[in-house]
């Protein structure tokens, strides 16, 4: 249930065009849809403003599609994340306009009358071409959520012109992400060259010693550039989702 489908429910109400046992019904399954196996929580749009987002690993191919089938019958559409190709495939068969990105491995389908856009926009960065899943992973969840998204790829400090060639890019940016692997040096150095809130996402990208991603995240939680901020490894949707707060914000 999304704020534009309540107040157009309302106004329906209100104005005699339908009754309050029709909209009974169609609020039926608000705040909270109860599936055998989840807890559907579509008052999530009010709160929030925007619809619950499906993680889509360690479930079944049915209970993905039931999910995101009641998600699309309260009309707000759905975004999954960590989706396999056999979900993917299942959903494309059931939905006509789904979205299905190998890379970023997410499922969507955005609402017909297309999702209200934020003012701003995001800047999602990665040092390596081997970081690229993590950073489309938030680069979707910020474009299907109604953000305004801008890429660099392959900007890692140990080629640091190419950042430096992107100066005015990242400086014209209103919020940064940063997925990096290895040692994870590269959020501290956008940090130190903009102003703007810096969301680093360290990958689980590097030889041995990154020991899957903890070397990155440590060096991340040590930057020297005041006011980063860090999210789980790999995790470019909770980036994303930090991102869209901010964004909020933003007059």
């Amino acid at each position: 249930m999304t704020p534009e489908r309540l107040e157009q429910l309302l106004t329906e109400l209100a104005a005699g065009r339908t009754t309050p046992a029709e909209a009974l019904e169609r609020l039926r399954n608000f705040p909270t849809e109860s599936l055998s196996f989840a807890q559907l929580d579509h008052h999530r749009s009010l709160r929030q403003g925007h619809p619950e987002v499906v993680f889509c690993a360690g479930k079944s191919v049915e209970q993905v599609v039931t999910i995101c089938e009641r998600l699309a019958h309260a009309g707000s559409g759905f975004l999954g994340t960590r989706a396999t190709e056999q979900q993917a495939a299942v959903l494309a068969a059931r939905f006509d306009r789904l979205e299905w990105n190998a890379l970023a491995r997410t499922v969507a389908l955005r609402p017909a009358k297309g999702s209200p856009r934020l003012k701003g926009t995001v800047m999602v960065a990665c040092a390596g071409t081997s970081d690229l899943a993590v950073a489309e992973e938030a680069a979707v969840t910020l474009d299907v959520l109604g953000a305004g998204v801008e890429r660099l790829t392959d900007v890692g400090v140990a080629g640091i012109h190419r950042l430096l060639a992107a100066n005015e890019a990242l400086r014209a940016a209103d919020v940064i992400i940063v997925a990096a692997g290895m040692e994870g040096a590269l959020p501290s150095v956008v940090g130190g060259l903009v102003g703007a809130p810096v969301i680093a996402v360290p990958t689980s990208v590097g030889y041995g010693a990154s020991f899957g991603g903890i070397a990155a995240l440590l060096a991340m939680l040590n930057s020297c550039a005041a006011g980063v901020t860090v999210v789980n490894i790999d995790n470019g949707f909770g980036a994303a989702m930090a991102a869209l707060r901010i964004l909020r914000g933003v007059p």
